[in-house]
């Protein structure tokens, strides 16, 4: 087994610490708001979400359905 670099033992020990702290690492690809033509298709689809009178009660009854009234832990 190689040694593990310095910095790569620093981030070994964060990620303990934050283990223990109850903490779990999850990483997520998501769309990048740099990329070129991003700000035009989210403009696209507002509009598209804002003529859309029945998307937008489903979307709403199904916050209130998913929101957490009870707390982190209920």
């Amino acid at each position: 087994m190689s040694k593990l670099s310095s910095s790569a033992r620093h981030v070994q020990r964060y990620r303990d610490r934050m283990r223990r702290a109850g903490l779990r690492l999850v990483q997520l690809w998501i769309p990048d708001a740099r990329a070129p033509g991003f700000g035009d298709e989210c403009r696209k689809q507002s509009r598209r979400a804002a003529r859309s009178r029945r998307a937008e009660n489903e979307t709403m009854t199904w916050i209130d359905a998913a929101r957490d009234t009870g707390g982190w832990t209920a």
